[in-house]
């Protein structure tokens, strides 16, 4: 049976499902894979903008903009509309003027972050929040199911047993029952697939760091629209939703080597925009 750290699975199970994104593990991966491949100019600036942070690094800072949807929704009013993007039924062809009205979608707030980062006229203090969001939004730009075009609110909708030795904890501790967990799909997506390796988040990302750079076959345009197009479309090329609504093992080995690539595609793409936009 495979157990991962009490404390590890008490601090992701506390978050509210539909906030977690890829949940801390995933976000952390990225942030730390991409790091190692910042520029020593971008790693000055990151370092300089994190000035003070308690875990002053892209892995420590990469799930924040989902603690701040929890802790302090005024921050940023309407910020839960930035991590994802709807597509219609049956298309995964992006139109920002239909899909993400005045930038309020993940490839919106990616676009506009960036720009904000880039701006050494703005403060410290806004320019280490675009940071922030950034690590964030890249890596759900990544997760398939922040890039849906099935009415369910990104699988939110779709509900799951899942066979699992992943005990939860607090709330969530009444939907586990005799080793069933209740869940839905996009909370497989968002921690299970992952979690489920029985990895720490520095286990984890020693084991990818051993792959080769950059990851094989990831494609070569910057546009973060081509990301969640991209994203969107393996939904069904992997077959993401499965036949039934009973889950085990099999389901989260399946689908890990996906969930792993989109790990470290999201990395290189990260490392690749602040390299450009981090510059002397």
């Amino acid at each position: 049976m495979i157990r991962l750290p009490a404390l590890l699975i008490a601090c992701i199970f506390l978050l509210p499902l539909p906030a977690m994104a890829w949940s801390n593990l995933g976000h952390r991966l990225v942030g730390e894979l991409a790091q190692r491949h910042l520029t020593a100019a971008a790693n000055a600036q990151v370092a300089g903008l994190l000035q003070g942070e308690a875990e002053p690094s892209l892995a420590g800072i990469a799930s924040w903009a989902d603690t701040l949807r929890k802790d302090d929704p005024q921050a940023y009013p309407g910020s839960d509309r930035w991590h994802y993007v709807n597509f219609p039924a049956r298309t995964c062809t992006y139109e920002p003027p239909r899909d993400c009205p005045d930038g309020n979608c993940v490839v919106g707030q990616i676009e506009r972050q960036r720009l904000i980062l880039a701006d050494r006229t703005q403060p410290v203090a806004v320019r280490r929040d675009a940071l922030k969001f950034l690590v964030h939004f890249v890596g759900d730009a990544h997760q398939p199911l922040h890039n849906s075009n099935y009415k369910d609110k990104g699988g939110n909708d779709y509900q799951i047993s899942l066979r699992t030795p992943l005990v939860p904890t607090g709330e969530l501790a009444s939907k586990y029952v005799d080793g069933v967990m209740g869940t839905n799909l996009h909370s497989i997506w968002d921690y299970y697939v992952l979690a489920s390796a029985g990895l720490t988040a520095d286990g984890y990302s020693e084991r990818l760091g051993t792959r080769p750079w950059p990851p094989e076959n990831i494609g070569k345009s910057p546009r973060p629209a081509d990301w969640s197009m991209e994203a969107c479309k393996l939904i069904d090329a992997h077959r993401l939703y499965p036949k039934g609504h009973r889950l085990d093992h099999r389901y989260l080995d399946a689908q890990r080597p996906l969930a792993e690539r989109q790990v470290e595609i999201a990395a290189k793409r990260l490392a690749d925009l602040l390299n450009a936009t981090l510059v002397n």
